[in-house]
């Protein structure tokens, strides 16, 4: 199996871990050095490395009790990077339908997750998860 081909495959059972909400799966699929980075100017957004990415990944479904469910829409794959397009869908705490659209660019280093980049529409995230509440402007 060809490096792309197996990368193609870690990030399909990622999201089957992560439709599954099963955080320790999602976990050991990075590298000790591995980080997710959550794009944009949100309240979410930000840098979350190994030693956070438990709780981070956790943060998830405490938000989405029934889960967050991710469909994959097309891949792929070059070298050590997969860039992925991909809808999620599930109910937040506060009852509202969350639905949002997103390209992740997945990284690989020796077969593990070394970084995550996320994109997604910042707006939305912004009116569901964060409550309509932004950073402060000029705000790191």
């Amino acid at each position: 199996m060809s490096t792309e081909q197996t990368n193609k495959t870690i990030v399909r059972q990622f999201f089957e871990a992560l439709n599954a909400g099963d955080v320790n799966a999602v976990v050991d699929a990075y590298s000790p050095e591995g980080s997710v980075q959550t794009m944009g100017n949100t309240l979410i957004s930000g840098e979350a490395g190994y030693s956070e990415l438990h709780d981070a990944i956790g943060k998830i479904f405490t938000v989405f009790p029934d889960g967050l469910r991710f469909i994959v829409h097309d891949m792929v794959a070059e070298g050590e990077k997969v860039a992925v397009e991909a809808s999620s869908q599930g109910e937040h705490v506060s009852g509202q339908s969350y639905e949002n659209d997103y390209h992740f660019l997945f990284e690989f280093q020796n077969g593990k997750l070394l970084k995550l980049k996320e994109y997604m529409d910042t707006e939305h995230v912004t009116d569901v998860l964060c409550s309509g509440m932004r950073p402060p402007f000029g705000g790191d």
